[in-house]
């Protein structure tokens, strides 16, 4: 292939990359218009691309716009390391759902994110509902902080070189961020409270004691008792490392 073919095909493989990560959590559909302003992309350029993701399924028509395909389902159920965790990690959440009653998170780090590779919700779960798949920043969630605490020093600083970008109602501190994770260090259960949610997580070791994952326990303010659910939390986790 010529430089210039390649260059060209690169190109292509960075603009479907970017028309696919325009869908959010919340997204039944996206029309053309909506995708190509999020793209920052010419019209043209986005309904070109989308067809040809809808004749090989990575992309579905429904009426004016068009939604994630099951093509896209299909090769996630492939990712091996969030599948295998999940099957692993399946009865003890569901144990600890029934337990406590309430929402059991199953996440992994990725960047300066923690991805939800398992969810199984409990009684009037906080909203947003979380979702398999969904992101969010990792020092704004318990199972981030969870994680991040037994990670290597370079994961640390690279989500501290985002500058802890606002999340809900108040700003992160560097020193405080840095003292929530020594207290996870010292007791192994991580906590977070935003938005009306409040969590508890604990992290999933290896045998070197690097976090893998963390499980979680979440529910709305004032209905869920999370430093008191910590010790069903701390006790699944340690389960689940026993089994890696």
């Amino acid at each position: 292939m010529r430089t210039s073919q390649w260059s060209d095909a690169v190109s292509v493989i960075e603009r479907v990359t970017i028309v696919l990560g325009c869908f959010g959590a919340d997204d039944q559909r996206v029309g053309i218009s909506e995708l190509a302003r999020r793209a920052n992309l010419p019209k043209s350029t986005v309904s070109r691309l989308v067809s040809e993701l809808v004749e090989h399924r990575y992309l579905e028509r429904d009426g004016a716009g068009v939604r994630l395909g099951l093509r896209l389902f299909e090769l996630g159920e492939l990712a091996a390391q969030p599948k295998a965790l999940r099957t692993l990690a399946l009865a003890a959440m569901a144990d600890l759902r029934d337990v406590t009653g309430h929402t059991v998170q199953l996440a992994v780090l990725e960047g300066v994110e923690v991805v939800y590779v398992g969810v199984i919700h409990g009684r009037n779960p906080p909203a947003p509902r979380a979702r398999i798949g969904s992101r969010l920043p990792a020092h704004a969630t318990a199972v981030g902080k969870a994680i991040l605490a037994f990670s290597a020093p370079d994961a640390v600083e690279r989500v501290i070189e985002t500058g802890l970008p606002l999340v809900g109602a108040a700003p992160v501190r560097v020193s405080a961020f840095r003292a929530q994770l020594d207290g996870v260090r010292a007791g192994g259960i991580a906590l977070d409270s935003d938005s009306g949610a409040d969590c508890v997580a604990s992290p999933i070791l290896d045998g070197a004691g690097r976090a893998v994952a963390a499980i979680s326990v979440c529910g709305r303010t004032g209905a869920f008792d999370a430093p008191g659910a910590g010790p069903a939390v701390r006790t699944a986790a340690l389960g689940l490392a026993r089994r890696l």
